[in-house]
Formats: structure tokens, C-alpha cells, sequence
């Protein structure tokens, strides 16, 4: 097998271009215009729940905008996912504020409603102040435990922002994830369920919530004539060129979850044959994952070609195509890390032509957030330790899964 299989990548409708000359042709190459238009209406229709939506340059800033409209600031604190990429918890010392790290429950791997209220409690016992939000994610596209999440924010009327970067798309009880909580965080990063290129989009309570988070992200300008500034805004928005992209990509963004699910049904089936691995499935029909990432687990007794290498040389640059600049690091190991066969297997794939990657390293683990409160039962570290991201994109075929699958047997020492 000659090509290389990529973890995900988005793939083009034949609409993009259309928009993108449409831009060009009307000269609206500018953070807003009518694609951006286009294609918040196109979300606004898709998500619901009579909801708003405001297109941003990245799912990143969507989470610092939803934050800045629940009132978080400087010395505040905030519930956040540990199990999660940096961009849910990073938005929160952007304004001066303190994450408050949640571990996961064992099913759906998102944040542990239980962990989550003995946190709220504790916060108030030590601070005298309730946490100011909490941002929830939906882990690889699974959705969380929404019902029980909401009915502790409620208790202590916090508001809950949803991180649905990952779970475009994904719903719980038939319901899109990003419509329950104050606030929904979308991405669509290139390898998303769909892509801007870059970009992102906020799902909005209502008009007026939708109103003031747009007037944050074009720069917070006031009424006159001249610029002039009360308050710190942002140069958030989406522009017309990547809004044009979207509105193509929503034309094919049901037919990428249809992929990504059959993707899922054939690891699924397949994984049952091999001792020693697991799929990571929904645990009810209630929870409509997009599977945007497929996931497996790895026994730490299965042994793997090559596992005496790993972990022996530094990597140069970042697992899982980092698109910029990495620090280099000259340390072989950290003090939280997957298994040498995790690591043994994602090298003999990558040799294969094949991208893999490990599970999120969780928050409440990284140097940065060493100092962050916490709340942990173990759960988010122990899948680290043993969990993998496999390719499944809308590039990946059904012949691609076949190939995965063997050269996964294939890496087994019976």
C-alpha cells in the first residue's frame, strides 16, 4: 500500500469553490459579507433549538467569547473537562481566571458529574465563591452526561458552556450537542467533521447574547463616528472566504457523520476478534457520537513488534501533524505517558503509512496547569495510558479499515 492514511481530514463537497469565486466576483474579502451570513443561518437551522450562531476565526476563540458572556475574569474560577485538548482550558487563563480540572467517568470518558458537584462544593467550602462556568467537552465526538450535568448547574446556577468541537453533529437523546448549556463551542479546524480551513462558530442562547458576543469579536468598537473602545475586544470574526467553504461543507456535513459511524461500525467488528483491544463505543442508543475520532484500548499485558524501542529516541516535532512550531525536547519520558506498547504500536503503524495518535494528555497532567485545582479519580490518566486514536476521516475507506485492522494483528506477538 503506496498512500499514507491520515487520522482525518476533511474532505471537499465541489460547493466550496462556487461561494469562494462568489466572493471574489462581489469583492467581499473581509471578516464578514454574505457567506458569513450564509453560513451562520446554515448552522442556525442545523443545531436548533431556536438558538443563534456566530462564525469566529477558530473554536478557540469561541471558547474565550462564551467565557467573557458568562462573566468570567480575573481570579474567578472555572470547571473545565481535564480530559480535553488545551484549547478548552487555556481560554480561561487568557482572562486571568483559574481552571478547576475535572477527571472523567469510565463510559462516554467525559466529565464525571459526581466529581463534578464534590468540586463545586469544595470550591465554595475553600473560596467562598461558586465556580463561574463550567465548560464540558465532548470528548473525540461522545457525547457527555448532559442530564446529569445540567441538573448540578442548575442546583448552583452555574452556566454550562459545551465544548462540541469535536461533536459537530453528535446528539444525546436526538438532541445536537451545543443546544443544552448557556453556550456551544464549535470548530471547524481541517480535521474536523467540516472544515473553513480554520475557523469556528458559537451557538448563542439568543438575538441579544448573539449581538454581544459579535460586538466582542469585531474589536468591542462604540457608537461614533471615529473608534473608540469601553471595554477589550477581540478580532474574532469569520471571514467571507472561510464562510464560503462552510456553506459548501454543510452540504456534505450528514453524509461525513454517516461515514465516520460506518467507520466506527467496522472497527467495531472487527476489534472483537482481537484479544487485548478494545473499541470505545457509545453505552446507549441515546448517545449519538459522530465518532469523529475513533478510539481503541490497548491491555498493558499485549505485547507489540518493537516495543524494546520505544520511547529510546526523542521525536522531532509533535504526533499527530501539528501545523507550526514545536519545543524540542531532549527528555525521553514524562510522568505521565502511554504504555511502551502504545507508544511500540503507533510507531509500527506510522511505519505502515499509517497515522495514529495517543489520547489527549489530561489537563490536570500537563507542566502548565501544575499548579490548577483538581479533582481526579484516575480515569483520564489510566486511559492515557492505554488509549489510541485511529484514522477516520471521510478519506478512509473501507479497504483502508481492512489494512489498519491487519497491520494492528499483524503488530500483535502472540
Amino acid at each position: 500500500m503506496n498512500k499514507r492514511i491520515y487520522l482525518c481530514l476533511a474532505h471537499m463537497s465541489g460547493k466550496e469553490q462556487q461561494y469562494i469565486q462568489e466572493a471574489f466576483d462581489t469583492n467581499w474579502v473581509v471578516p464578514l459579507g454574505p457567506n458569513v451570513n450564509g453560513f451562520e443561518e446554515d448552522l442556525r437551522q442545523y443545531v436548533g433549538q431556536d438558538k443563534q450562531v456566530v462564525a469566529l476565526s477558530a473554536g478557540t476563540a469561541a471558547v474565550h467569547l462564551a467565557l467573557i458572556a458568562c462573566g468570567v475574569q480575573a481570579g474567578d474560577e472555572v470547571c473545565v473537562q481535564s480530559f480535553t485538548f488545551c484549547a478548552s482550558s487555556h481560554p480561561i487563563k487568557y482572562l486571568g481566571a483559574t481552571p478547576v480540572f475535572i477527571d472523567s467517568e469510565a463510559e462516554t470518558w467525559n466529565m464525571d458529574p459526581q466529581l463534578l458537584e464534590q468540586a463545586i462544593i469544595d470550591r465554595k467550602a475553600q473560596t467562598g465563591c461558586y465556580p463561574k462556568a463550567i465548560v464540558v467537552v465532548a470528548l473525540y465526538g461522545m457525547p457527555y452526561r448532559i442530564e446529569e450535568i445540567m441538573a448540578i448547574a442548575n442546583k448552583y446556577q452555574i452556566p454550562v458552556i459545551e465544548d462540541a468541537a469535536e461533536g459537530l453533529g453528535s446528539r444525546y437523546k436526538g438532541q445536537v450537542l451545543g443546544t443544552f448549556g448557556e453556550y456551544g463551542v464549535l470548530s471547524f479546524n481541517g480535521n474536523k467533521m467540516i472544515t473553513t480551513s480554520g475557523g469556528g462558530a458559537l451557538i448563542c442562547p439568543d438575538d441579544a447574547a448573539k449581538q454581544k458576543v459579535m460586538w466582542y469579536a469585531t474589536q468591542a468598537r462604540d457608537a461614533y463616528p471615529y473608534y473608540q473602545h469601553e471595554v477589550i475586544g477581540y478580532n474574532y470574526r469569520m471571514s467571507n472566504i472561510c464562510a464560503g467553504i462552510g456553506r459548501g461543507q454543510m452540504t456534505v456535513l450528514d453524509e461525513h457523520i454517516r461515514h465516520h459511524q460506518h467507520i466506527a461500525e467496522l472497527y467495531e467488528a472487527a476489534f472483537k476478534d482481537i484479544p487485548g483491544i478494545i473499541f470505545h463505543k457509545a453505552p446507549s442508543a441515546d448517545y449519538n457520537s459522530n465518532y469523529w475520532l475513533n478510539t481503541i484500548t490497548i491491555d498493558s499485558d499485549l505485547q507489540i513488534k518493537g516495543q524494546e524501542n520505544a520511547y529510546k529516541v526523542a521525536i522531532q516535532g509533535a504526533v499527530g501533524g501539528a501545523a507550526g512550531v514545536t519545543h524540542q525536547v531532549s527528555e525521553l519520558h514524562t510522568d505521565c505517558e502511554p504504555n511502551t506498547n502504545v507508544e511500540a504500536l503507533r510507531m509500527y503503524l506510522d511505519a505502515q503509512g499509517i497515522e495514529s495518535r495517543p489520547l489527549w494528555k489530561p489537563m490536570h497532567k500537563q507542566p502548565v496547569y501544575a499548579d490548577a485545582p483538581a479533582y481526579v479519580n484516575g480515569v483520564s490518566e489510566a486511559l492515557f495510558k492505554i488509549g489510541m486514536c485511529l484514522p477516520s476521516g471521510p478519506m478512509v475507506t473501507d479497504e483502508d479499515v481492512k489494512y489498519i485492522v491487519a497491520k494492528i494483528k499483524e503488530a500483535i506477538i502472540h
